[in-house]
């Protein structure tokens, strides 16, 4: 291997430069000198401003108030990739501007955290309390004869396509009173009961009569074919127990010889039974006024026993469920053939068998 000769050219043409290029430094030195200072002030108060910029970003404004500051170290429900560092996000330094990704991603974080939706399975709920007649000392045993139907028509009003729900509203309602057959006279005990005077079911229509019109009022909701009474919809009874269809109406069904229409045999939510959930530590809300009380929900509006005040009670109540994001489904069966030992033939009452 064979080494490089040097240039001598090169090396003798700066030699020849090397006395100017000193000459030069010599003659203008305090030049040189200052310039290199104010490059170097320039330098350090430009970084100064910049550094002075960022610190203003992350301090809170004067003045601010504790929850402001706390806001800045994530303790205020902020979504965690908000304070992510930027090494976390990308490879390039965080900027006061959010990319549009991020801001996408921000976008869907908050509106989890905002949406206390659940799927709900059905369109709409039938919210039911009968008052029904009644003697004093009877139980469920006795023939009652339905002689209020009051109903509340309830619909979401935030369903997504997905099903998800939590706002429930009361969007139309339906009353009759019920002219009892069987026994028409009431009993002193059942219109103090009830506030139902005789005056007010000898004028009413029968029981069909009302299945007729209350069937209409389905149709007019779109919730049943109005040729064969079929649901159209998904809808659910509701009830403060399990008692009003499970009991009441199929008795009068009997009574009144009068076949359960398709509408009426469909699902059922016995209400007090989902609050029980709710009222553990309180015991088993077996009255409305409980189960306001253990919602936390201002107490009972209206009269007691009045079938159209209790089903609007019922209906805060199962506004208040759905907005605790409970699941509102069946959770009671029914027997439509049900029978008990006062039952001849169809609408016949075996009277020898009763205790009053």
């Amino acid at each position: 291997m064979q080494l490089a000769s040097p240039n001598l050219d090169v090396l003798s043409s700066f030699m020849t430069f090397l006395p100017s290029l000193i000459q030069l430094l010599t003659t203008y030195w305090k030049l040189i000198l200052a310039s290199f200072v104010i490059w170097s002030v320039i330098v350090f108060l430009r970084r100064g401003k910049q550094s002075k910029e960022y610190s203003s970003l992350l301090a809170p404004p004067v003045g601010s108030s504790p929850s402001h500051q706390a806001s800045l170290n994530g303790s205020d429900g902020i979504p965690p990739m908000y304070h992510r560092s930027y090494s976390q996000i990308s490879d390039r330094p965080t900027s006061t501007k959010l990319s549009s990704q991020d801001q996408e991603d921000l976008n869907v974080t908050i509106s989890q955290k905002q949406d206390a939706r659940v799927k709900q399975p059905y369109e709409a709920f039938l919210v039911l309390d009968v008052e029904a007649t009644c003697q004093e000392g009877a139980g469920f045993e006795w023939p009652n004869e339905i002689i209020e139907w009051p109903v509340c028509l309830m619909r979401w009003k935030d369903k997504s396509n997905l099903g998800k729900a939590c706002q429930l509203e009361i969007v139309d309602e339906f009353r009759s009173f019920v002219k009892p057959t069987w026994r028409p006279q009431l009993s002193q005990f059942c219109t103090e009961l009830t506030g139902i005077t005789q005056a007010q079911v000898n004028s009413a229509p029968n029981f069909q009569k009302v299945l007729k019109m209350f069937a209409r009022f389905l149709a007019r909701h779109g919730l049943i074919d109005p040729k064969s009474g079929r649901p159209i919809q998904r809808f659910c009874w509701c009830s403060d127990g399990p008692f009003d269809v499970r009991d009441f109406v199929v008795k009068q069904c009997f009574i009144s010889k009068a076949p359960m229409p398709p509408w009426l045999k469909g699902d059922v939510l016995d209400v007090r039974r989902v609050v029980s959930v709710w009222a553990v530590a309180s015991g088993n809300p077996e009255t409305m006024a409980k189960q306001l009380e253990a919602l936390g929900l201002p107490a009972f509006q209206g009269r007691l026993h009045s079938g159209i005040d209790d089903t609007r009670n019922i209906a805060r109540v199962m506004t208040e469920l759905a907005r605790r994001g409970v699941r509102l489904e069946p959770n009671t069966s029914i027997n439509t053939n049900r029978r008990w030992n006062w039952m001849g033939k169809p609408g016949e009452v075996l009277e020898h068998t009763l205790m009053f």
